[in-house]
């Protein structure tokens, strides 16, 4: 089978753990970011999702990879954060968010879909914070909560063209983004809610959430709440 994972933000993290466990499995890996995958055997497309010419001008190139695929699983992993505060929110700074969080993701959608074989699926990475808040990621919980009705909107959209879609929502996963934007107490008040331990979740465990959305025909219109459970709920 000539199947494609293509993933944004697959440098690092949960993306560079994922592209991993597609490879494991047989699946090419196409990944899309502003600093390539260092694994063996990803094609990489530098690209800089803030920027939308940039976007736009990798069509042709990522689309002719593409064909003759017998699947394609589109992963929108990448994501833009910043602190802020709904009183003190910088119009450009939610404009970067939702441009790198929800706007690529529509533009890449569009790229892809009109070479997506039956049984392909899109998948979006959203957070905890795609159902709820915290003080201080005003800009980020907007764009994930948009990125909820995406995912609706996207299942209901291609509805009899068997592409799938679905919405994984991580909890407290150990990625350098966690350690670079959240403060101690913040990051103990969540690992206080979670109801199977206080530990953060490892990278390679959302991987195989999202190779299971992949490979799941069930899957469909889902949101997919990978974090251990919390109290809360």
């Amino acid at each position: 089978m000539n199947n494609f994972l293509v993933i944004t933000g697959g440098s690092r993290g949960i993306g560079e753990k994922t592209i991993a466990y597609f490879l494991q499995e047989g699946w090419k890996a196409i990944n899309l970011s502003r600093t390539p995958c260092q694994l063996p055997g990803v094609d990489n497309i530098q690209v800089d999702l803030l920027e939308p010419e940039q976007i736009e001008e990798i069509t042709s190139t990522l689309q002719s990879k593409l064909k003759g695929a017998d699947n394609i699983a589109l992963v929108h992993n990448a994501a833009f954060y910043k602190r802020d505060t709904i009183d003190a929110l910088p119009i450009a700074q939610l404009q970067q968010t939702l441009m790198v969080n929800v706007v690529a993701a529509i533009t890449l959608n569009q790229m892809v879909i009109p070479v997506m074989p039956p049984k392909s699926s899109i998948i979006y990475i959203g957070t905890t914070l795609a159902e709820k808040a915290v003080p201080g990621s005003a800009s980020y919980t907007v764009s994930k909560h948009a990125i909820v009705g995406l995912m609706k909107a996207t299942c209901q959209d291609l509805a009899g063209r068997q592409i799938r879609s679905c919405l994984v929502n991580p909890g407290l996963v150990d990625t350098q983004l966690l350690k670079d934007t959240m403060d101690k107490e913040t990051l103990t008040f969540l690992l206080d809610t979670q109801v199977i331990g206080k530990r953060l979740i490892a990278p390679e465990e959302i991987a195989k959430v999202i190779y299971f959305c992949a490979t799941n025909e069930v899957i469909n219109g889902s949101i997919i709440r990978a974090n251990l459970g919390q109290v809360s709920d």
